[in-house]
């Protein structure tokens, strides 16, 4: 069962992602979260300690990602594609997670906060693809098609006609060594 700070989260990033962070006061939180503001501010005294929550959330469900790109039977590129990519889902959230932050990190006061948290999980996702691929510059070519991926998802832009994941990840197979090959 989700508890009163878990839903309080969900609000958040429900009300950052669907409105932008100008509408994520916290009155609107906690309607969307269905607690009173006292109940929200139980669990969060101010605004700003509700981003650092939703931060942490994000380091949690970042570093559990990590784990299971690194241990993704399929390899460590395939599991990270096909979850960046629209509809990939990530079991735990970080997806959704990771897009309500995005829209936390222009330059409010939270920004830096915000960057420095993305920081971490850019670092985390990059040196869990590294532990398959052991060229700096492949393991960084995946991410920035991850981060693609990640982007059509955040916009709701589809896929290209007749392509989809499994067609990107047979392509780029044919330039990286196999998830064995480490």
């Amino acid at each position: 069962m989700t508890g009163a700070r878990d839903r309080v989260l969900d609000a958040y990033e429900t009300v950052l992602i669907e409105h932008g962070p100008g509408s994520a006061t916290l009155d609107a939180v906690a309607a969307a979260a269905e607690v009173s503001k006292g109940g929200l501010l139980y669990h969060f005294s101010s605004k700003d300690a509700l981003a650092t929550g939703l931060l942490d959330r994000l380091r949690e469900r970042s570093s559990a990602d990590a784990a299971a790109i690194r241990a993704a039977p399929d390899g460590a590129v395939a599991y990270y594609i096909r979850t960046s990519a629209p509809g990939g889902g990530v079991p735990g959230g970080v997806t959704r997670t990771y897009l309500a932050v995005l829209r936390l990190a222009d330059g409010t006061e939270t920004g830096q906060a915000v960057r420095d948290a993305l920081a971490v999980v850019h670092a985390e996702e990059y040196d869990a693809l590294r532990a398959e691929l052991t060229d700096p510059v492949l393991a960084w070519i995946a991410q920035l098609v991850g981060d693609g991926l990640y982007l059509r998802t955040l916009t709701g832009t589809p896929l290209p006609p007749g392509l989809g994941v499994e067609e990107l990840l047979s392509t780029m197979r044919t330039y990286l060594p196999p998830p064995s090959a480490t």
